[in-house]
């Protein structure tokens, strides 16, 4: 069984930073196509934020470049993601996402992440 486990979130005021965290187990850390980030606002699908394949290529939703940043930490088995400049519109349950080597994927529980203005 998979676990993600994310940490991190909670209420900032806009222009804050924040930054959320993902471990999961030494296996699926290791051996996975992409690692990733995504938000579910009210009312809304849910969208991907950032995502950082296995071979460390990055992307961003548009509306997060500039002001976010993906990264891992291979010896913590630990995804990050660091939001700097938060607007209210980042409002929003954050969702960590693995891809493993055979297209399954794998969620968290989501961290509520919440900007007021």
């Amino acid at each position: 069984q998979v676990q993600l486990v994310e940490s991190g979130g909670g209420l900032v005021q806009a222009g804050g930073s924040l930054t959320l965290s993902c471990a999961t187990s030494t296996t699926i850390f290791r051996f996975n196509r992409a690692m990733g980030w995504y938000r579910q606002a009210p009312g809304k699908q849910r969208e991907l934020v950032a995502k950082i394949t296995s071979g460390d290529s990055t992307n961003y939703a548009d509306s997060v470049k500039g002001r976010f940043t993906i990264s891992r930490d291979n010896a913590k088995n630990t995804v990050y993601l660091q939001m700097n400049a938060l607007k209210p519109e980042d409002t929003a349950v954050y969702y960590c996402n693995i891809i493993d080597l055979l297209y399954r994927e794998y969620w968290g529980q989501g961290t509520q992440v919440s900007v007021s203005s």
